[in-house]
């Protein structure tokens, strides 16, 4: 029953999620024991960089947490703000861009604003949950593909085009750069391509290339050689820049219409000034400290390497996102995530059915900047020991995976 129906012994705290304690870095305690932890989106170990906290709390000091009050609009302008979206749009080779309060929220405020009932949209089959709820108040038609299969992106391509001709509206393919489940980049550069065959505009949320790849960090597209191509580029700062906020960039006249129609920000108050000058503070790092990004890939590289000798599959990523594929039930996985935490110290997220499907185990890893070759090979040492367990079937007959009812 929904929770306005029945009341549930779930709801009186019988379920909790974890809590991690302690300064923010690779290790950190849960539950009172100190865990090696690979779950935190902290790729550049900027969260507790010494620099980023004394600008923080700088900022913090100078402009307290209000300043300024009201939206952008109204009273929530300032130097600051134009001076970052500048700095933004740069980075990112684009004319123009603005901040958004928030990634989730934001994305889905800029495909509202963006979309009306004539245009048409195609999509990757494995969009973020943010671009499928905003897709979801779209009232044109949509079509989907499924995950990075060209050929099904250039077939709906086809029926949007023949839809878009009779409603007189757009068409606007959305993918990602770096799908942050399976750690695979979007096909940016196959499916510009089609731009030859095809008029439509592409928006691409690349929350988890940015500051990850490309020769200066500025995501996917410039990885792939095709950010030019790019109309509109999404990030979030709650990544690489390890903060709170989200910036959306493209060319002048898009985004000049955007500041107008987007109600996320119209109606919302400006982004405090404490975490204007922080994300100032983080891209100036991304740009002048490249020994940030070539430490993850130090970590990326040499975790795959150690999981890969000990015979585990890592799917498709190309990104830091580290994906370890196992075969098990939910229960499995349960009592594998638990023994994991408490026997070895790894605390790591586990993606079960219905994300994945019916008898996957992925175990996602998140490296950074900050982790240690010897955290790499505890971790690896650590899952070479569960995957033996996994394989002998102790996990599927432990308490805890018969309590999930398999």
């Amino acid at each position: 029953m929904g929770p306005l129906g029945k009341h549930s012994e779930f709801a009186d705290g019988y379920w909790s999620f974890p809590k991690l304690e302690g300064e923010i870095a690779p290790r950190m305690k849960f539950k009172g024991k100190e865990v090696l932890t690979w779950s935190l989106n902290n790729y550049l170990g900027l969260a507790n960089h010494p620099e980023i906290r004394k600008a923080d709390a700088d900022a913090a000091a100078k402009w307290g947490a209000a300043y300024p009050m009201g939206a952008r609009m109204m009273s929530g302008q300032t130097n600051l703000h134009e001076q970052l979206e500048d700095e933004l749009a740069a980075f990112v080779g684009k004319e123009k861009s603005y901040l958004l309060n928030y990634g989730y929220q934001g994305i889905m405020s800029v495909i509202d604003a963006i979309l009306d009932r004539k245009d048409v949209v195609v999509y990757d089959s494995e969009c973020h949950a943010c671009i499928i709820d905003a897709l979801r108040m779209h009232l044109g038609k949509r079509y989907v593909f499924p995950h990075n299969d060209i050929e099904s992106c250039e077939k709906q391509l086809e029926r949007a085009t023949k839809l878009a001709a009779e409603t007189g509206g757009g068409i606007l393919v959305i993918t990602e750069g770096v799908f942050g489940m399976t750690g695979d980049q979007g096909k940016l550069k196959e499916i510009c391509e089609l731009k030859k065959k095809f008029d439509f505009r592409l928006l691409v949320d690349d929350a988890h290339g940015f500051g990850t790849l490309g020769e200066t960090g500025a995501g996917a597209g410039q990885e792939q050689g095709v950010q030019d191509q790019i109309d509109l580029y999404f990030s979030t700062f709650a990544k690489s820049m390890a903060s709170i906020g989200a910036f959306i960039a493209g060319d002048a006249d898009v985004i000049l219409y955007l500041r107008y129609n987007m109600r996320s920000q119209i109606f919302a108050k400006s982004l405090p000034m404490l975490l204007v000058e922080g994300a100032l503070k983080r891209l100036e790092l991304i740009r002048t400290q490249p020994q940030l990004k070539d430490n993850l890939w130090k970590i990326v590289h040499a975790l795959r390497k150690g999981l890969h000798e000990n015979g585990f599959s890592t799917g498709k990523s190309n990104s830091p996102v580290t994906p370890v594929v196992l075969n098990g039930t939910v229960g499995e996985a349960a009592a594998l995530s638990m023994d994991l935490r408490e026997n070895y110290g790894i605390f790591c997220s586990v993606v079960i059915y219905p994300v994945v499907p019916k008898g996957m185990i992925i175990l996602r890893l998140i490296p950074t900047a900050v982790h240690t070759l010897e955290d790499v090979e505890e971790t690896v040492t650590a899952f070479a020991a569960v995957k033996d367990k996994l394989t002998s079937g102790i996990y599927k007959n432990s308490e805890l995976a018969l309590s999930f009812g398999e």
